[in-house]
């Protein structure tokens, strides 16, 4: 009589492994990239918001004896400008507005796209459709030149510029959301939800939405990265925000005449374009695999 239990076998001991208690967070782990975005998000944002409160230097403050002093040639870490304006102060200032606009927009724009994409999702028809061509005719622009449109003529401030590229950026969040009501409400929990008497606005934002957080989510962290992108490229060209109120979008349009001399102070800024949209863009995709069951991560 074999002397094997469930717990042996020919070759020893069968080792079970305990499955993860946060799966998703898991699958995100593995996403090394993702991760390593995440930590300098993380950084870059404790940075702006606890490193100028800490720098000797303000933001506004000249020195005039160390004018385009290079980084790590001076009492400047990273160098000054042609006013002697500390680098790095206004680095991490301006990192305040462009991180703020990105974050802002994202709010705003997640806001307008998933109440259109509900609506148009869940009630179909003619006013479905119509809200989404609505949505084809504006994304039939192409979203920079329509943002320049836009700042040109609206006078330009942080809060202008920040409602100007959410309004060019929920388009993508509306129809996502819509493709996800329009397959969610043929469930067998929305039918249940309406036998159990739910109103349309609870089935919709406490059922159905709820259920298409996963594309919701990733489209967020893009529209971050999406926002920061195109306030340096608005600031870049003059219509976004306006000196002396440093943003790394308009620090490089100001370095432009200055890349010969002194190139610290493009690549600087460029440098943390760089970064911050690059991070937010492997963080989305982390995102998107950790909430993908099926994802090869597992």
């Amino acid at each position: 009589m074999s002397d094997i239990t469930s717990e042996d076998s020919l070759f020893g001991p069968i080792k079970t492994t305990k499955p993860p208690r946060y799966p998703t967070l898991a699958r995100f782990m593995k996403h090394k990239l993702a991760v390593a975005g995440a930590c300098i998000i993380i950084f870059l944002v404790l940075a702006c918001a606890i490193g100028p409160s800490i720098v000797p230097y303000d933001q506004f403050q000249l020195d005039m004896r160390n004018r385009f002093q290079a980084p790590f040639m001076g009492p400047h870490i990273l160098g000054t400008d042609e006013l002697g304006r500390d680098q790095l102060a206004r680095l991490l200032m301006a990192g305040r507005i462009s991180l703020s606009v990105g974050f802002v927009a994202m709010v705003i724009a997640l806001a307008v796209g998933v109440v259109v994409g509900t609506l148009a999702g869940f009630y179909g028809g003619l006013a479905g459709d119509a809200m989404m061509r609505v949505v084809d005719a504006v994304l039939c622009f192409p979203t920079i030149f329509l943002l320049l449109t836009l700042a040109a003529l609206i006078e330009p401030s942080l809060s202008s510029i920040t409602l100007i590229i959410a309004l060019t950026a929920w388009m993508e969040v509306a129809r996502v959301t819509q493709g996800q009501i329009r397959a969610l409400k043929e469930r067998d929990f929305t039918a249940a939800a309406i036998c159990g008497g739910s109103s349309n606005l609870r089935i919709m934002f406490r059922e159905l939405v709820p259920n298409a957080a996963a594309p919701i989510i990733v489209a967020a962290t893009l529209i971050v990265a999406r926002g920061i992108l195109l306030e340096s490229y608005v600031s870049y060209l003059g219509y976004g925000i306006q000196p002396p109120v440093a943003s790394w979008g308009n620090m490089l349009e100001k370095a432009q005449q200055y890349l010969t001399t002194a190139p610290w102070l493009a690549i600087l800024p460029g440098v943390m374009i760089t970064l911050a949209v690059a991070s937010f863009n492997f963080v989305g995709d982390g995102v998107r695999d950790a909430l993908d069951p099926r994802s090869n991560l597992q």
